[in-house]
């Protein structure tokens, strides 16, 4: 397919050079930003997603790979709701910045219940393990623990209230994410890293 691609631009270049014909409004597609120059051709900037590349996993047996193989099947099913939820706690703090605490409240609720509304059901499917990596993900780019985040967000009241629900579904929300507790994990985050900062 990537064969096919580079002949058709190949081809479509080759095309507006024959007929001299240059304009900065044509496009490749969603990645393609075409920039005219004064020849009689036409040059393509590709900006394309970070790539991660790294050496060969090797694991002690057949167990520890297929634990490696499960983590990353259910990271990838999790992995757009963890951007999700790191890039809303960042809007709301640019949104509440500077605001009364009263106004804050409001602002936080009213966030709270749209996500509510749009994700309740679909989290209440995950397994613990795929809640376990949501978490760790959402820990590792915050660098702080999730119990840290709601105490902030909703107040120490309903901090303590899902520590003390997590505690029966073996979470520890107060104890943050730590690399190399469970080296399978910060091998699948590493595969995962979300890094909304560079986008």
């Amino acid at each position: 397919m990537r064969v096919y691609l580079a002949i058709f631009v190949f081809l479509l270049g080759w095309s507006m050079a024959a007929s001299g014909q240059v304009t900065a409004q044509t496009t490749m597609g969603p990645f393609y930003t075409p920039m005219p120059t004064n020849e009689p051709d036409t040059l393509y900037i590709i900006n394309l997603e970070g790539v991660s590349i790294t050496a060969p996993r090797t694991f002690k047996d057949n167990e520890e790979y297929r634990r490696y193989l499960l983590y990353r099947r259910y990271a990838l099913k999790v992995y757009p709701y963890a951007v999700k939820a790191i890039s809303v706690y960042q809007d709301i703090r640019d949104e509440t910045d500077g605001l009364k605490r009263r106004k804050q409240r409001h602002y936080v609720n009213d966030v709270h219940k749209q996500m509510k509304e749009e994700f309740t059901e679909t989290l209440k499917k995950l397994s613990r393990t795929q809640g376990y990596i949501l978490i760790s993900m959402i820990e590792k780019e915050l660098n702080v623990p999730i119990y840290d985040v709601i105490k902030e967000l909703k107040g120490g009241m309903t901090a303590s209230y899902w520590s003390t629900l997590g505690r029966l579904y073996g979470y520890t929300l107060k104890e943050q994410y730590e690399p190399g507790k469970d080296e399978i994990l910060d091998l699948v985050l590493k595969d995962f890293n979300i890094n909304l900062e560079e986008k």
